[in-house]
């Protein structure tokens, strides 16, 4: 694991601050030893010779300091500090409900700590535990094989008095019941100091279990057979600890029912509100039958926080320029850089002109292993310069939500305080064989150097800061502009962007696949993200059923179109078609020659954007179109629209009835389209939107920021902001 990590890595407590305010950073070296932070401004973060370069400004800002390893602890378990008052001399029985999703190897479900231990393991092939009892650990196996998606009562009981040992799993509704029995020593069982689940060793947490765990329980009574899984087969008295996960569903406590009132606390954000063993499917959400959502499905490959220690601090100067700036930090072995933005003072713009950073989307996307790093891959980064490391390669700091747990269960929650790779200067996500192959954090460097270039002046602010202090930070500006994807979006975030428009705001909507899906954000732990795919969109995984309600606010997740907030409604125009990363070109519309709207198309041709750094064409990749029943303005004008998709190219789902039929009646080839729009709203507000997140790739034009592209929207940015 250590040789695959970057020689020096780290993550920021925040990806934005104002001047005044404090930055602090986390760092760690694969081999400890002297280390500087140095500080530029990203003016582009493209290492393609052909297009504008790395251009990352120097900012007076060194320094040094003694770098050490710092581990990463992958892997969500529970702890229970404390013992259930269990006597030395009584008999007890462990349980647990247990559900797998895959054929993974066998891993702790529950153990004890301090005194004489316990460890319950669950495989495919059975269930196994070990128990230690005056110096003297017993092994014993049911091997009878677990099946996936079923549930199991898992137990191992003990009688200090006879030294007799019972291991057993009881399914649910099905066949493979075992039991195992053997003796140990017969004698008084030492108090435990804690209890864990998911894993063993709290002070070193190891051995992480995947799967579904549901109602752990403590009992003080020998049980040799569990004929009906769900209930226990003793007296309630018995009962001394019984901890009921579906208490406290949307934070990282859990709650102990019985007397001793030994409630834990959740590590690496497992997912709650998953569907459990009473689960009937007359209720979709958690919050209507909580005692049916009674599980937590924990991962090895979790990740909520490094925790590292911090290894320097920045005090943003009061006179500091607004924009995009990184931590470049060097060791004998390499680099790496740590991105963050500065926004202006509060509620002292700097320029009129806004770039809302879509954090939140780099943020759902982050150390996304797309499987694509091959040979060709490499060479290309080296040849270019390009950041050095990827997540296929690299694990240790977790995976995007567009990739899966070890079980093949989507990944649903991210968060930011971990090294996020392909949120770096140089990363290349495709080897683009017309152009650069940047997303997201590279690629909306476009539109920043772009602005630089032409004399712009301008501020940033991020996603988090929108869903922190809504319209208030958008009302200074004249206009705001998106990034190439600004794809996840909480209400706050679109109630404030609704709000600016219609209070007199100039919105340019410069991507594609935007305003799409709808995410939680925990305020008590603002580091997380939550999104669950729920039925409809272009999805790297599905939400199982009845897992389509988010753990983090109970609101149905999903795309924001399911929720009567399809992204037409705010900027005209919507996802209509995806392909691989190529694009082609945009041609005016008679709409476009109209006087009211002429200013637009000053000095830009008929044919727009047949060229550009991200696939070759301004009208690529992800494709909107305007859609007047999903929410597009009445008075919309389409100005331009895309032509000849690349085979590649298909509908998205949501728009598709069947293979032939699609939801508007259209051919599926006929919405294979990017529509380029412009409307007003009756409070003085106006939206331009081009509809492809390849777009701003064009706004270089091979030797220069300037072409057709170029020209249209510094026609639109200088009139929306009073230039």
């Amino acid at each position: 694991m250590t040789a695959m990590l970057p020689p020096i890595t780290g993550y920021l407590d925040r990806l934005s601050r104002r001047p005044g305010e404090r930055i602090t950073a986390h760092v760690s070296l694969r081999e400890p030893g002297p280390c500087r932070a140095r500080l530029v401004r990203v003016v582009s973060a493209d290492p393609n010779p052909a297009g504008p370069g790395l251009d990352l400004q120097p900012v007076p800002f060194d320094h040094a300091f003694e770098g050490e390893h710092q581990p990463v602890r992958l892997g969500s378990w529970g702890l229970v500090q404390g013992d259930p008052g269990l006597e030395p001399h009584e008999p007890r029985c462990w349980a647990v409900l247990v559900q797998l999703l895959a054929d993974l190897p066998a891993a702790t479900v529950l153990a004890t700590e301090g005194g004489d231990g316990v460890v319950i393991r669950a495989a495919a092939d059975g269930a196994e535990a070990e128990i230690a009892i005056a110096g003297v650990t017993t092994r014993l196996r049911t091997a009878v094989p677990m099946r996936a998606a079923i549930w199991y009562r898992v137990w191992l009981s003990h009688d200090p008095v006879t030294g007799r040992v019972v291991l057993g799993q009881a399914p649910f509704g099905a066949a493979g019941g075992a039991a195992v029995s053997a003796s140990v020593p017969a004698a008084d069982m030492a108090r435990c100091s804690a209890m864990t689940f998911a894993a063993r060793d709290a002070a070193a947490p190891r051995d992480h279990f995947t799967g579904k765990l549901e109602d752990p329980l403590v009992a003080a009574a020998f049980i040799e057979s569990w004929p009906e899984p769900q209930h226990l087969p003793a007296s309630a008295g018995s009962l001394r600890a019984r901890w009921n996960f579906s208490v406290g569903i949307a934070s990282d406590a859990f709650s102990d029912t019985g007397a001793a009132g030994l409630h834990g606390t959740l590590f690496n954000m497992p997912v709650r509100g998953a569907v459990g063993a009473a689960w009937t499917g007359r209720e979709t959400c958690w919050r209507h039958a909580p005692d049916e959502y009674a599980a937590i499905h924990f991962h090895a490959d979790d990740l909520e926080d490094c925790g590292w220690k911090p290894s320097f601090t920045f005090d943003v100067p009061r006179d500091m320029r607004s924009g995009a700036y990184a931590f470049h930090l060097t060791c004998d072995g390499g680099e790496d850089w740590l991105p963050f933005y500065v926004l202006p003072r509060r509620g002292e713009a700097q320029a009129p002109v806004a770039f809302l950073a879509s954090t939140f989307t780099y943020q759902a996307y982050a150390n996304h292993a797309r499987g694509n790093a091959d040979a060709a891959y490499k060479a290309r980064a080296v040849a270019w310069g390009a950041y050095p490391h990827n997540p296929d390669d690299v694990h240790a700091f977790g995976h995007s939500t567009y990739n899966r747990h070890p079980d093949g269960s989507g990944i649903s929650l991210s968060s930011r305080l971990r090294p996020i790779l392909t949120m770096r200067p140089g990363f290349l996500t495709f080897n683009d064989p017309k152009g650069s192959g940047l997303r997201h954090y590279p690629a909306d460097s476009h539109l920043l150097a772009w602005l630089e270039a032409r004399g712009i002046d301008f501020d940033v602010i991020t996603d988090e800061d929108l869903d922190d202090e809504g319209t208030s930070l958008l009302s200074p500006y004249s206009v705001v502009l998106t990034g190439s994807h600004p794809e996840y979006h909480t209400e706050r975030m679109l109630d404030a962007l609704t709000a600016y428009r219609d209070r007199g705001g100039r919105l340019c909507y410069l991507g594609g696949n935007g305003f799409y899906w709808r995410i939680a954000r925990d305020p008590a732990r603002p580091h997380i993200i939550e999104i669950r795919r729920a039925e409809g969109g272009i999805r790297a995984w599905a939400a199982e059923a009845g897992e389509y309600y988010h753990q983090i606010d109970g609101a149905l997740g999903g795309l924001w179109r399911r929720n009567r907030r399809p992204p037409q409604a705010l900027v005209g125009v919507g996802f209509s078609a995806q392909g691989l990363f190529e694009g082609t070109f945009y041609r005016r519309l008679p709409a476009s020659e109209d006087p009211r709207h002429a200013w637009i198309f000053e000095g830009v041709p008929e044919v727009i954007g047949d060229y550009g750094l991200s696939g070759g064409g301004a009208a690529g990749f992800e494709l909107d179109r305007a859609d007047p029943r999903l929410g597009t303005p009445p008075d919309t004008v389409i100005l331009a629209r895309s032509e000849q998709p690349p085979a590649s190219f298909v509908t998205v789902p949501e728009e598709l009835l069947s293979h032939i039929a699609t939801v508007t009646g259209e051919s599926p080839e006929a919405l294979k389209r990017a529509e380029i729009v412009f409307f007003e709203v009756p409070g003085g507000g106006a939206v331009f939107a081009v509809g492809s997140i390849t777009f701003c790739g064009s706004l270089w034009n091979g030797t220069a920021f300037d072409g057709p592209v170029s020209r249209m929207l510094e026609n639109v940015v200088r009139r929306f902001a009073g230039l």
